[in-house]
């Protein structure tokens, strides 16, 4: 199978590609490579997927027109697996206009690329728990409206989800959205609490905690993660009533405070964190909360990794790779 995955040189990109590899898949890959965290992360993972025989790469912006036809280079593939965009819940605060390119534009212009590519089986693209908001209930259910997100990067990516709806009703393009819930493990994202938690920790230096820890989050271990997305490339679309397309969480289903996560990367040191309390910043909600259900009954999803595991994993690669 030829899989096309955007956003390749990214956390979660990097990891399903090395997974569809080492399946014996092709894998045709593109990234803009940007500086929003350090680019030698991205590099690192690049060198480990060009090691891989079947893998291909273009740098390039999927936001710009035309670019993912030449990325693909006419080759007939698949399946896309689109997990390029803009991250990060805070910065949107600071960049907006970021996240309108990346998300909104980019996440358009895979529709079009994908909408006119003959024999593509299936468009599998990455949403996120973000689009809950405040006022959902949890756990979260795909059910619930999510029409009141508090982050501009919540509501890019439900945006998103409703321009791939339309796109399956007008032309009736296959695709899978997936409400991801705090990815986290290793070669993850600098900007993430987990890993500037456990460099403060391992450094000795002070960690600025919000909301007094207390926030909850359903943190989900990558390896899970891509589990769920292997199964769905693999798998066959099944027959649905309606347009062909179908949004699920995909999370750990049992969320911990962000105390509880400190204590995790406590236990997996030996070390005691040094906390500083401070006043949360806009765009955060109180909790996350996955209802798996839906994904478990349609192609078994069913998360494996604890936090304490996934964290004791995470810390002893963070040590490898800063040599600490």
């Amino acid at each position: 199978m030829h899989v096309f995955v955007t956003g390749v040189a990214g956390f979660v990109g990097f990891h399903t590609a090395k997974a569809l590899l080492a399946r014996g898949h092709r894998v045709t890959g593109v990234d803009d490579i940007n500086d929003y965290y350090p680019v030698a992360l991205k590099e690192a993972r690049l060198v480990r997927l060009r090691a891989e025989k079947g893998f291909r790469f273009t740098k390039g912006d999927i936001a710009a027109q035309g670019m993912l036809d030449r990325a693909a280079g006419g080759e007939r593939l698949d399946v896309i697996v689109h997990l390029a965009a803009q991250a990060g819940v805070r910065y949107a605060v600071e960049n907006p206009r970021a996240y309108t390119r990346s998300n909104l534009v980019g996440h358009a212009e895979v529709l079009e690329f994908a909408r006119h590519h003959a024999g593509l089986k299936h468009l599998i693209y990455a949403s996120s728990s973000s689009v809950y908001g405040n006022d959902t209930m949890p756990p979260f259910t795909e059910e619930a409206l999510a029409v009141k997100p508090v982050s501009y990067y919540g509501a890019t990516k439900r945006s998103c989800e409703l321009l791939s709806h339309s796109y399956a009703e007008l032309y009736g393009l296959r695709q899978t959205g997936l409400r991801f819930f705090t990815v986290y493990g290793p070669w993850g994202r600098p900007d993430m609490a987990y890993w500037s938690f456990t460099d403060a920790v391992l450094r000795g230096k002070t960690l600025p905690v919000f909301g007094q820890g207390l926030l909850r989050r359903d943190f989900t271990y990558v390896d899970d993660i891509v589990a769920g997305l292997v199964a769905l490339i693999e798998g066959d679309y099944p027959a649905a009533d309606g347009a062909p397309h179908r949004v699920y969480n995909l999370g750990n289903s049992r969320p911990e405070t962000v105390l509880d996560l400190i204590g995790h990367i406590e236990r997996a040191t030996g070390m005691k964190a040094k906390i500083e309390h401070r006043e949360g910043p806009p765009g955060d909600v109180r909790e996350t909360s996955a209802d798996v259900s839906k994904a478990h009954r349609d192609f078994g999803f069913a998360p494996r990794v604890s936090l304490a595991e996934g964290i004791r994993r995470f810390v002893g690669w963070f040590r490898q790779y800063h040599n600490l």
